[in-house]
């Protein structure tokens, strides 16, 4: 395909150059759809002028419907996106950079969507999506799910779609997390995920941070007991990773425990694990809920983190070894190059 692709830039260099334009436009209409023209001008920073004319060849092939609500996607047009996806990521360079990513962070898959997820709510959605999507190849019948909180995770509850190849899946929260926004919060993902995806869920109602003492009673608590047993049992994992000061003033960290973060100079999170540059393990915060060692009885552990911002915090996370797959976006991807190839 990169031979073709090659030819192509050479003896057509505007055709891959429109067709790159016209498939990002039906990917925004189809993440914001029902929009309007002007409004997908101004979030695509191109002119009028021109979005009306894609607009009109677009229609005219029966790719979109124009309503007075706005602009949607017909099912020509979701079926040409998904055909044109592998192409248009060789076009891009993508594969580039996934193989890159993948062989200096010893990954079994990378997976790269365009945009900065720092700067576009939709491309959050985009990470989603393709995690829906590699959750889907993947995935079996009766299988348990772990799922953590965080933005990230919520994009992917939202991009959720039925799961046709994969009945009976049980959904399940990776780590207690009273305490932070609802939306947020790894039951309420866990339970959309499972509702879209025509799955079962079950919930563990803990506060995310807890004393030992505490620990050790709640863990002894028959209904928690069961459902760590699910979590701990998990096929597959799917995670975000955080900025390690910006996760632990997230979760309200005492003073004490913000100046351990930073004076081991800590740069990701995720789990209640706090790491530094080189995945060491800076700070544990005690949850209940899934540990680090846990991870290596899953089948498969999907990280989804995206954005200029995160590319620190990616790499530190995977230098420690327990996740096998990383879905992000093309800002974090050009920047982990960066940090790599250093």
């Amino acid at each position: 395909m990169r031979a073709l692709i090659d030819l192509q830039e050479k003896l057509f260099p505007d055709l891959l150059e429109v067709m790159q334009r016209r498939y990002k436009i039906l990917q925004y209409i189809q993440l914001m759809e029902p929009i309007g023209r002007r409004t997908l001008a101004d979030t695509m920073e191109m002119t009028e002028r021109l979005v009306r004319s894609e607009i009109d060849f677009l229609s005219k092939h029966g790719f979109i419907g124009v309503t007075a609500k706005g602009m949607h996607l017909t099912n020509p047009g979701y079926e040409i996106l998904e055909k044109l996806s592998e192409f248009m990521n060789e076009v891009s360079g993508f594969s580039v950079l996934e193989r890159h990513i993948q062989e200096k962070l010893n990954l079994e898959k990378v997976i790269v969507i365009p945009g900065n997820s720092d700067e576009h709510d939709w491309v959050k959605q985009e990470l989603g999506k393709a995690c829906v999507h590699f959750l889907k190849s993947l995935l079996k019948s009766d299988e348990t799910v772990a799922v953590t909180g965080g933005t990230s995770m919520a994009a992917v509850a939202q991009m959720m779609t039925p799961l046709e190849r994969a009945k009976n899946c049980m959904f399940v929260p990776a780590r207690g997390g009273l305490g932070e926004r609802v939306e947020n919060q790894a039951n309420t993902i866990c339970a959309e995920m499972a509702k879209k995806a025509n799955g079962n869920y079950r919930l563990l109602y803990v506060p995310d941070q807890l004393s030992e003492e505490s620990y050790q009673s709640i863990i002894e608590e028959p209904s928690v007991k069961e459902v760590l047993s699910l979590i701990r049992e998990a096929a597959v994992v799917i995670h975000g990773i955080g900025d390690a000061i910006t996760m632990a003033k997230r979760r309200k960290a005492s003073e004490d425990v913000l100046k351990k973060i930073m004076g081991g100079k800590a740069v990701s999170e995720a789990f209640g694990y706090y790491f530094d540059n080189e995945g060491e393990v800076v700070h544990k915060v005690r949850t209940v809920g899934i540990q680090l060692e846990d991870l290596y009885k899953s089948n498969c552990v999907i990280a989804v983190a995206g954005g200029t911002s995160k590319a620190k915090a990616i790499t530190s996370f995977f230098k420690q070894g327990k996740s096998s797959i990383l879905i992000t976006d093309e800002a974090a991807a050009k920047e982990l190059i960066k940090g790599i190839s250093l």
